[in-house]
């Protein structure tokens, strides 16, 4: 009997994005409407008037939540915001969503009432409309998988591939702690399973906990760019770790990067509760993940326009691609940084 010689690649070493681009590589753009296709935030259209931008995200149970810690309510509103933040990534202002289920038939309608009630929640939070999706059986499990419809006027999208040298870069918000929060429910959940009869202990860390259950998207800073007339040079959202997002960024626009560890934004609850993990506070501020800040390039031309603005940090310097990506420590340190973040194949590395 002959074998089966056949060659089999493991997606683990293509990774996501990896995979993403192995699989779609012989698919030509066809339609002048056609903007932008794969490989950013998301996807631009022509609509006329104004850019369409369409971005798509799954969630699957086991992978993306665990329902022993998430509430379905507080799941159905971060299913929501993280489609919307890919679409705010790309300076635009989403308007629509649609939103299709798989589930087993463990979930009973009352629990599939109260998912929707935090996409409800979310719909009204960020002014969008629920406009259809679908839902069919699971043989286990749940499955999420949301589509975000935006808009923009065409000179103000803002793509990946864009950041020019001498481009400062900057991060709104604050890192890590949306790891930190699933890091205190990870081991509550352990402690659970071993002694059911004893109650978790979050140590009032709810904003921590907050960050990874219930994130928000930002909003508000597409409407500062607004106000302040300034378009950034390139832009991607922090989902899966800011190292992880800047190696993205500088990938498409051919660049390197120059971090400095101090601008790295930190918050100091997160910063302590590393320090009780037992973990680097800048390791979970580059590595961490479901951050859902914005990564954005300026012009240096364009620095008075964000110094004031709240929640911005200018954290580096876009630099020639043979110069690496290079982090510069606080101890005075310069070293490569490590693209470790969330894969979407093997959970966080």
């Amino acid at each position: 009997m002959a074998e089966n010689t056949e060659k089999r690649t493991d997606v683990n070493e293509l990774g996501e994005f990896g995979l993403i681009e192995h699989l779609t590589k012989r698919f030509p753009i066809k339609n002048k409407s056609t903007i932008k296709g794969i490989g950013d935030d998301a996807a631009v259209i022509d609509s006329g008037k104004m850019m369409t931008v369409v971005s798509t995200d799954m969630l699957v149970e086991g992978i993306h939540f665990d329902l022993m810690y998430t509430p379905l309510k507080h799941l159905g509103y971060k299913s929501v915001i993280v489609n919307l933040s890919d679409i705010y990534a790309m300076n635009a202002m989403p308007k629509q969503v649609t939103m299709s289920l798989a589930f087993s038939n463990r979930f009973s309608v009352e629990a599939l009432e109260e998912l929707y009630q935090g996409v409800e929640a979310a719909c009204a939070q960020y002014d969008v409309d629920l406009v259809g999706g679908d839902t069919t059986s699971s043989p286990r499990g749940l499955i999420i998988s949301v589509t975000a419809i935006g808009e923009a006027e065409k000179d103000k999208i803002v793509y990946r591939n864009t950041a020019k040298v001498g481009d400062l870069m900057c991060v709104t918000g604050d890192l890590g702690a949306a790891y930190l929060g699933l890091q205190i429910l990870e081991r509550e959940k352990q402690i659970y399973l071993s002694n059911p009869g004893v109650q978790p202990d979050l140590e009032e860390q709810s904003y921590l906990v907050r960050r990874q259950l219930k994130p928000e998207a930002r909003r508000e800073m597409i409407k500062e760019f607004s106000k302040a007339e300034l378009v950034p040079t390139s832009m991607i959202d922090i989902s899966d770790g800011l190292a992880s997002e800047i190696f993205h960024l500088c990938k498409e626009s051919g660049v390197g990067a120059f971090v400095e560890e101090s601008g790295v934004p930190i918050h100091p609850d997160a910063e302590m509760m590393a320090i009780k993990f037992q973990m680097d506070p800048i390791t979970c501020a580059l590595s961490g993940g479901e951050d859902y800040e914005l990564l954005f390039t300026i012009a240096p031309e364009d620095i008075e326009k964000v110094k004031f603005l709240p929640g911005i940090y200018i954290m580096g310097e876009i630099v020639e691609a043979s110069e690496g990506i290079k982090l510069h420590t606080k101890g005075g340190n310069i070293h490569p940084i490590k693209a470790q973040g969330w894969n979407h194949f093997k959970g966080n590395e």
